[in-house]
C-alpha cells in the first residue's frame, strides 16, 4: 500500500486561538529572546494566561542562535510537557500548527504557544545570510552568488519566460498588497502604491525590482493551539483546521523551480477540508517575492500557470475583492521580521476569520487558506505547507 494514499487523521479535538503580532520595527536593539518574551506576554494578555497554563511549545527563529526551544523554554521559564523546534522559515507556521494540533489531540499537551521571534540588528541579516545553510555557505557564497534577490531573479526570470508572466502581474499583486496594508497599523509601508510606480522603480537584480522584495524587520507573531473545551473555559473564539498539508524537496529534478510541494499534496488538501479554492474567503499565501505568491496561487488550484496573467489581472486581491489576497500586507508590506514571516499568514487569517482584524475587515469571512514556502537554496525552495482554517466560534 503507498503510505501517501492512508486518508489523513481529522483535527477533531483541536482548535487555533488568540493570534497576536508584537509590532514591528525597522531595527531593534533587543535580542530575539525579548521578542519571543514579548510575544508569549501578548499571548497571556489575549488569553488570560500565565507561564504555568502554557505546557506545550512551538517555536521558531534564526537570530535566536545558539539557542533553540529549549534555551529559549529556560531562559523564559517554561516547563512544558511537549516541544518542538521549527527551524524552515516560510513555512514554519503551517508546520507548527500542524504538530501542535497532533500534540493536543493526542494528549501530550493541552495548550501549546506556537511563537515566532526575529531582531533585526544593523548587520543581522547579512550575518542570517552567511549563516542560512551549509549548501549556501558551500555552494554558493564562494562564487559571489549571495542572498535572496540573486536567488529570487533566477526563478523570477525562469518563471516569467516559461509562463508567459509579465512584471505587470506583480504588479498587481503587489499594488493591492500595499493597499491592504494602509489599514493595518502594524504595517511598515505607509504610502499607497501604483502600478507606476511599481513598473518605475529600480532593478535589484534583474526582473526583481525594488517593490518586489521585503523590508527585514524585527518583530514576532504567536498563535495558541487546544482544546475547543480549554478554550471556551477562558472565553476565547476559535478556529478549527479543515485539512493541512506539507511537502519537502517536492520536484529536486526541475532544473528551475516552477512549482512547490503543494502541488504534490493539493487534491488532499481540498478532499480532506471538504470544500474547493472558489470557497475561500481569502488567501494568506507566504510573499517574500511576487513570483512565489503567483506560483502559489496556480498550485494551490485558483488557476492554472498557463493562466496565471489573465487570472491575475482579473482577480481583485484587495480586502473588499473577490479574492482578498494577505490581507495585513504580507511580508512586501508590512515587513518580514525573520521566522514571523512564516506565521504571520496564519496569525492574519485567524483574526480576519474570528473577526478581530488589525485593520479592515473581510466581509462574512469564515474560511481562510494559509499557504508557507521557506528555507530557499540557490534555485528553489525546500519546505512548503498549507493549510485551510475555519470559523468555529466567535467569543
Amino acid at each position: 500500500m503507498d503510505p501517501s494514499s492512508r486518508r489523513r487523521a481529522s483535527y477533531d479535538g483541536a482548535v487555533v486561538c488568540a493570534p497576536v503580532t508584537v509590532p514591528y520595527v525597522r531595527f531593534s536593539p533587543q535580542t530575539a529572546h525579548w521578542w519571543t518574551g514579548a510575544a508569549l506576554s501578548a499571548l497571556g494578555r489575549a488569553a488570560g494566561i500565565g507561564p504555568n497554563d502554557i505546557d506545550g511549545i512551538c517555536y521558531s527563529s534564526f537570530s535566536a542562535h545558539p539557542d533553540t526551544v529549549v534555551g529559549m523554554v529556560q531562559h523564559l521559564g517554561l516547563s512544558p510537557r511537549w516541544m518542538d523546534h521549527i527551524p524552515t522559515g516560510g513555512a514554519s507556521g503551517v508546520m507548527a500548527l500542524r504538530r501542535a494540533a497532533r500534540a493536543v489531540q493526542a494528549g501530550d499537551a493541552d495548550l501549546v504557544a506556537c511563537v515566532a521571534a526575529d531582531t533585526n540588528h544593523i548587520d543581522s541579516f547579512r550575518q542570517t545570510l552567511t549563516q542560512f545553510s551549509r549548501f549556501s555557505q558551500d555552494a554558493t557564497y564562494p562564487y559571489g552568488f549571495g542572498g535572496p534577490n540573486a536567488t529570487f531573479a533566477l526563478i523570477t526570470d525562469n518563471f516569467m519566460r516559461e509562463y508567459g508572466v509579465g512584471r505587470e502581474s506583480f504588479a498587481k499583486l503587489c499594488v493591492a498588497q500595499r493597499d491592504n496594508a494602509l489599514s493595518n497599523p502594524h504595517a511598515l509601508m505607509k504610502k499607497p502604491l501604483s502600478v507606476e510606480q511599481y513598473m518605475a522603480a529600480r532593478p535589484i537584480s534583474d526582473p526583481v525590482h525594488l517593490f518586489d522584495c521585503v523590508m527585514p524587520c524585527a518583530g514576532a507573531e504567536a498563535f495558541l493551539v487546544t482544546t475547543p473545551e480549554r478554550a471556551e473555559a477562558l472565553g476565547l473564539s476559535a478556529a478549527r483546521i479543515a485539512a493541512t498539508i506539507e511537502r519537502h524537496n517536492a520536484f529536486p529534478d526541475d532544473s528551475v523551480q516552477t512549482r512547490g510541494g503543494w502541488e504534490c499534496d493539493i487534491d488532499a488538501l481540498w478532499s480532506d477540508a471538504g470544500c474547493c479554492p472558489a470557497d475561500m474567503d481569502m488567501v494568506e499565501a507566504y510573499d517574500d517575492y511576487p513570483v512565489i505568491v503567483a506560483m502559489q496561487l496556480a498550485d494551490l488550484g485558483f488557476c492554472a500557470k498557463a493562466d496565471l496573467a489573465g487570472f491575475i489581472a482579473r482577480t481583485d486581491f484587495t480586502v473588499a475583492g473577490d479574492l482578498p489576497l494577505n490581507t495585513n500586507g504580507g511580508q512586501l508590506s508590512a515587513g518580514q521580521a525573520g521566522a514571523a514571516g512564516g506565521y504571520q499568514n496564519v496569525t492574519e487569517a485567524l483574526r480576519q476569520i474570528l473577526h478581530c482584524p488589525l485593520g479592515r475587515q473581510v466581509p462574512d469571512a469564515r474560511r481562510a487558506l494559509v499557504s508557507g514556502f521557506g528555507m530557499v537554496n540557490y534555485d528553489r525552495g525546500v519546505c512548503t505547507g498549507a493549510a485551510v482554517l475555519e470559523q468555529e466560534v466567535v467569543r
